[in-house]
């Protein structure tokens, strides 16, 4: 009995101490729900107001800022909306009300040397258009909100009154969904900010490319065209790049055809073999009737030489996006493509910065962010081709990953 009694009275004191431990480091960030953004009709697929997690910056960190934006991908028809309502990721009603923060955002001046003490938010995906949606008449059969836009707006202004005005350093960031909204609306975030700012943007496996799927169809055109039109996102997406587009502003949804009249300078983390991109865009399940590709897409390994040949070309194809996007060129941009089959690499300590964090060109992801931000060393790291990386981790870093 006593034994028993002792083992419940020191999980209990583990259970405390870790919490404590949570606290201290900043790891467990509470959640801010912008209620005053609902009448603005800012809010949530279900109507629910927009969110974020905010832990605030300190000593000389306490003028800096990051905006992180989350992934989670988009819904492209009323269908897979309203389930998406049903989640987190369309209500903040269901959302966790503390959440980790890692990586980029953690506040560990160990593992996170350049950022560690920055104002650092993490601003809740809910939308499911990358923050572009923008569609006042909400449908009462499905009761609908397509607001991704009036989100970003609102989410910003509230962090400029916070004290964001007064940032020395701003950066804006994302993962994924989030890795592309980073893009599509830095410029716009550079103008919101004060002259005086400096600012740039960072975007974490948001590089999705205009590619055709291995049946030759165009999947990933035809979805991004589809999440367009229902959610109103072109009126939002970057205008210089609308602007030459002619018929088909839809496709500044792609990264390469918006980073070419990008002025704000934006760094890209990417894998040149993005796990999401070879799974959706590549051989996505509606091209791959036959699942010849299914065991190929969840271990790299399993792939038949046929298949290695198809997606060493897809990196090819990300490359010749990416060097046409002129990033390679760029004084003002910077790159880290790695060759792991990995999806969003700066929120998780494992890839960001740890013992068993990738390495390109001697250096970690952490290091060549920082580096490049504060203009230490121009940074564009590119891989060697798939497989020769081995300090790639060993599993796919899409799972339980911040996307």
């Amino acid at each position: 009995m006593i034994t028993a009694r002792l083992r419940q009275w020191l999980s209990l004191v583990a259970c405390v101490l870790t919490v404590i431990s949570l606290k201290t480091e900043g790891a467990s960030v509470g959640i801010t729900f912008l209620q005053d953004a609902v009448a603005k009709g800012a809010v949530c697929l279900d109507g629910s107001p927009p969110a974020y997690h905010f832990d605030k910056g300190s000593g000389t960190g306490v003028n800096n800022w990051i905006v992180h934006m989350e992934g989670g991908g988009w819904c492209e028809d009323v269908e897979t909306c309203l389930s998406r309502k049903k989640t987190d990721l369309g209500s903040s009603n269901l959302m966790v009300k503390q959440f980790g923060f890692s990586g980029l955002l953690s506040s560990q001046q160990k593992s996170n040397p350049d950022f560690y003490n920055w104002n650092r938010i993490k601003v809740r995906y809910c939308d499911g258009s990358s923050f572009t949606g923008d569609v006042e008449a909400v449908n009462p059969a499905n009761n609908l909100f397509f607001r991704g836009n009036r989100i970003f707006e609102a989410i910003i202004a509230d962090l400029l009154e916070k004290g964001m005005k007064n940032a020395n350093n701003a950066i804006l960031s994302g993962c994924s969904a989030g890795g592309l909204a980073s893009i599509l609306h830095c410029d716009r975030f550079r103008a919101l900010l004060p002259a005086t700012t400096k600012v740039k943007c960072i975007s974490d496996a948001g590089f999705f490319i205009h590619a055709k799927d291995v049946s030759g169809g165009q999947h990933i055109e035809n979805f991004y065209s589809q999440v367009a039109k229902l959610h109103g996102s072109v009126n939002n997406l970057p205008e210089s790049c609308t602007s030459r587009m002619g018929t088909r502003p839809e496709l500044c949804f792609f990264p390469q055809y918006v980073v070419q009249t990008m002025q704000t300078p934006i760094f890209f983390i990417n894998s040149a073999y993005d796990s999401w991109q070879i799974k959706n865009i590549l051989a996505p399940s509606a091209a791959d009737k036959g699942k010849a590709w299914k065991s190929c897409k969840l271990d790299l390994n399993k792939c038949t030489p046929a298949q290695l040949k198809v997606i060493q070309d897809f990196r090819d194809e990300f490359l010749l996006a990416i060097n046409g996007a002129g990033v390679s060129n760029s004084s003002s941009m910077g790159m880290f493509i790695d060759s792991c089959y990995a999806h969003c690499q700066i929120g998780k300590q494992i890839t960001w910065s740890s013992d068993s964090s990738p390495v390109v060109g001697n250096t970690k992801i952490a290091k060549a962010v920082g580096d490049w931000y504060y203009e230490r060393s121009s940074i564009k790291k590119l891989d060697c081709p798939y497989p020769c990386n081995p300090t790639c981790p060993k599993v796919d870093s899409e799972s339980g990953l911040d996307v």
